[in-house]
């Protein structure tokens, strides 16, 4: 993805974007149900790298399933390119886990940028310590191969009742996770960067006594002049 657009992306929150891309009509970008595995104090950013499951048959999903090279699991973790996010649809069901610690581990050290299920992983203790986020509905039970099947990896799938498509943009933060449509994630990260600005300098005023009353939004005609004010100020 354009360097820039990662950077920016990177400075700006969940709730900044949710709301720029609703101004568009988009209203159903953030991942339901999903929270960091634990905070990290820090952005995610990166395009999508997709795995989808689908509920487990036990004729066809023995443990011997993963002796095969193939397997979807397995194969899609090598596959995920550095800096992307894994996006795991597990159909909103954390009973049985999307990874471990170990197949976490090795995205992490491939240079993934986080992964995402809309399930659960076992091992969340330790995926929590890793420095790469991760996110998560809850722990899972420690098994990967009760209700859960592997089918196939890049492809389009629902994640949290968002439909997500192979290199859409993830961004999560400390509370949330969104997808931004691949196309039109330039416009959204510059325009969040500039909703931003407005929102810290908005901050500031407000606590330094302001009233909201035409500050957020900007009515009263004095706002927008000391905004630029302070942008000048402050080199934002």
């Amino acid at each position: 993805m354009n360097p820039q657009t990662r950077e920016k992306l990177s400075r700006v929150s969940v709730a900044t974007l949710c709301t720029a891309l609703f101004k568009r009509g988009l209203r159903n970008q953030t991942i339901q149900d999903v929270h960091p595995v634990a905070p990290k104090g820090l952005t995610m950013v990166g395009p999508a790298f997709t795995l989808r499951y689908i509920p487990a048959r036990e004729d066809l999903n023995g443990i011997e399933v993963f002796r095969n090279p193939a397997h979807p699991q397995r194969a899609g973790v090598e596959a995920c390119p550095p800096g992307a996010v894994m996006v795991m649809d597990s159909r909103k069901d954390p009973r049985a886990a999307s990874a471990g610690s170990i197949l976490v581990t090795r995205l992490m050290v491939r240079g993934a940028a986080g992964v995402v299920t809309d399930g659960g992983f076992r091992d969340s203790p330790e995926i929590g310590a890793m420095e790469m986020p991760a996110y998560h509905n809850r722990p899972s039970a420690p098994t990967n191969l009760t209700l859960h099947q592997a089918l196939e990896f890049d492809v389009p799938i629902g994640c949290g009742d968002v439909a997500v498509w192979p290199g859409d943009i993830v961004v999560g933060d400390d509370e949330a996770v969104i997808i931004v449509p691949r196309g039109i994630a330039d416009e959204i990260a510059d325009e969040a960067t500039e909703m931003t600005a407005f929102e810290d300098f908005v901050t500031e005023e407000v606590r330094a006594g302001a009233t909201i009353i035409g500050l957020y939004p900007p009515t009263d005609p004095d706002t927008l002049p000391r905004f630029a004010a302070w942008r000048a100020k402050t080199g934002r």
